[in-house]
């Protein structure tokens, strides 16, 4: 079921939100609200994926069994093996319905070689709740975290549905002291609804116009150094504003039913270094590798060749974690020999630089990257970019690509103008310096935004989630 359909907005939501509201809070434990909430996500994910909720459940029940192991064998060493048992359950379980047809298909190139492929579907969500679960052993056994004894809790906790299908990673420790008591309050209702809303018109309004523009290009004969590079910005503003209008409206959800998700954005594309990039951009799967990856491999407090080592191992796993095709694979090493010049070679000179040029630096190197993120076939991918400085091109611009300019001019402005940190900055300005007038017209605002995109569901335009194949 997706946020951005009538059947989630007009009937499951306000549902869910009804009776979760007048289930009471006994001696302020949100017990029964929790079960209730559990109950909804079921529904939520067997609306699309009934097969796969038994597995979801197994899954948990992997995660909280190892948990109540690990405080039962703390300070031996059953309780590490018991930390490697659940990575290699969880972890398995994953690589088996995302990548055991990848495997096969790379296989399948020797010659003499004929394996049939399986006839997997990959459960929706599953890199993501795979993360969340794994989160919970890994800091039990650090310390981090207070063992949950009670299943139905922790099982609430991976499949709540605003978080379960896409994020942002949710780890056990942030929300631990939430499941057994946590406050609700209008303001932080009403706080919920504007993020919720505002994330929707994000993914709504703009990703998905822009979406139905780099599907026509993507389909378009013209092969000229504008219709690529056209392609190139609206398809990094769409998958911009899809993620991150996803993760705002995860985070109002969040808020609405008294939980605290961390941020999944923050203004990416004025980063001026890659490094900087990734510190923005989805914050809760680089902090997840980061954390339970690079880390623990020793990080940066090791010899130069082992650091180069962690990292081309984070972003070869990051990139995997993607997706099962060798296009992600090589978008992920893209990224670390990027990071890896930004550290050793570049981190002096970047400084030295204009502010405008290291933004040019970090906008090329990433429009680029997601020319191989969007295209399967590496070659193609190349020559994509190949094109963009013109090398094979038929011309700078064309017929279809000057009208297509002409055609989503405004959605590419107001995404370029969104991307950045200026309708914020007013926001706040015009919050301090008119606030009785501005308190009346931010819920008008948010009132007309979700009419806007009401008729725009009802009208029944191309909706897609990119990281939902993930």
């Amino acid at each position: 079921m997706l946020f951005s359909s009538v059947t989630f907005l007009f009937y499951f939501l306000p549902i869910v939100i009804a009776v979760y509201f007048l289930i009471p809070m006994k001696n302020g434990s949100p017990k029964y609200r929790n079960r209730f909430l559990l109950l909804a996500s079921f529904v939520f994910y067997a609306w699309g994926e009934p097969s796969y909720v038994a597995l979801m459940l197994a899954q948990s029940l992997v995660g909280w069994a190892s948990g109540l192991l690990i405080e039962r064998w703390r300070g031996k060493a059953a309780a590490k093996k018991t930390v490697a048992a659940t990575v290699v359950i969880i972890i398995g379980v994953l690589v088996f319905f995302k990548y055991t047809n990848f495997f096969i298909s790379n296989i399948n190139l020797i010659p003499g070689v004929n394996l049939g492929l399986l006839r997997l579907v990959m459960p929706i969500g599953i890199s993501f709740y795979s993360f969340q679960i794994l989160s919970y052993p890994f800091d039990l056994y650090r310390g981090k975290t207070q063992v949950q004894k009670n299943y139905l809790d922790f099982a609430t906790y991976v499949t709540f549905f605003p978080q379960l299908i896409a994020g942002p990673i949710v780890r056990y420790s942030d929300i631990a002291e939430a499941l057994s008591k946590r406050e609700h309050s209008l303001a932080k209702f009403a706080q919920g609804v504007r993020r919720f809303v505002l994330g929707l018109g994000k993914k709504i309004l703009i990703a998905n116009v822009l979406g139905e523009l780099v599907e026509t290009l993507k389909n378009s004969n013209e092969r000229t150094v504008l219709a690529v590079w056209l392609y190139a910005v609206a398809f990094a503003l769409q998958i911009y504003f899809d993620f991150s209008g996803y993760s705002d409206m995860a985070i109002g959800l969040g808020k609405i039913f008294g939980f605290d998700f961390m941020e999944n954005f923050n203004y990416p594309y004025i980063a001026d270094s890659i490094t900087e990039f990734w510190r923005r951009w989805h914050i809760s799967l680089s902090g997840w590798f980061r954390d339970y990856v690079y880390i623990p491999l020793g990080g940066n407090r090791v010899s130069v060749p082992r650091n180069v080592f962690n990292i081309f191992v984070v972003w070869l796993l990051t990139g995997f974690w993607h997706g099962a095709d060798w296009n992600f694979i090589f978008w992920g090493l893209y990224f670390a020999i990027l990071l890896i010049l930004e550290k050793f070679a570049l981190k002096k000179p970047l400084k030295t630089l204009p502010v405008f040029l290291t933004h040019a630096y970090v906008l090329l190197t990433v429009l680029i990257s997601w020319v191989f993120f969007d295209t399967a076939n590496i070659g193609l991918a190349f020559s994509k970019i190949a094109l963009m400085f013109g090398a094979g091109a038929q011309g700078i611009a064309g017929a279809d690509s000057l009208y297509y300019l002409r055609s989503f001019a405004l959605p590419l402005i107001i995404g370029a103008i969104g991307a950045t940190r200026f309708p914020a900055l007013v926001s706040e300005k015009l919050g301090r310096k008119f606030k009785e007038i501005f308190g009346v017209l931010e819920p008008l605002a948010v009132g007309a935004l979700l009419v806007a995109v009401t008729a725009y569901l009802v009208d029944g335009s191309f909706n897609p989630f990119i990281y939902f194949r993930f």
